[in-house]
């Protein structure tokens, strides 16, 4: 299965995992999987695509069958919902500490990861809205 090396190393490219150190290729797997069963069910595409999300397996493969407009739909559905947990976490522990004239202000961790949010889920959404009405995001 294609997806698995290239659709993991797509999605670690968006969120900056370049390292591998954050998330498991095996996680990530688990992630696209719900990513793509979710954009599978937002539009129509050229192939039927089965997705279970418990075996985690996309059939056919998209990135095989060379099917660009899923794969970088997944890949970028998969990203906002990593970052969008990302946020979610750091928000837990955003905070600030004073003592005296010292500081630890962890807050803009939060913010910068949700700059991040709002930029790759748009983009999900632009790329989704573009593929609805032109059947195609080639170009982008």
């Amino acid at each position: 299965m294609a997806w698995t090396t290239d659709l993991v190393l797509f999605v670690r490219t968006l969120i900056g995992d370049l390292d591998s150190a954050k998330y498991a290729d095996s996680r990530l797997q688990q992630i696209i999987a719900v990513a793509a069963y979710k954009v599978n069910d937002q539009a129509d595409f050229n192939n039927a695509y089965t997705v279970d999300m418990s075996a985690v397996t996309i059939s056919p493969d998209p990135v095989t069958d060379g099917d660009t407009d899923f794969t970088v739909l997944t890949a970028y559905q998969a990203a906002c919902i990593i970052v969008g947990s990302e946020v979610k976490t750091n928000a837990a522990n955003s905070i600030l500490l004073r003592d005296g004239p010292s500081a630890i202000d962890l807050r803009t961790i939060t913010a910068n990861l949700n700059v991040l949010y709002q930029d790759l889920c748009g983009k999900s959404e632009d790329l989704m809205t573009l593929y609805k009405t032109t059947n195609s995001i080639h170009g982008q």
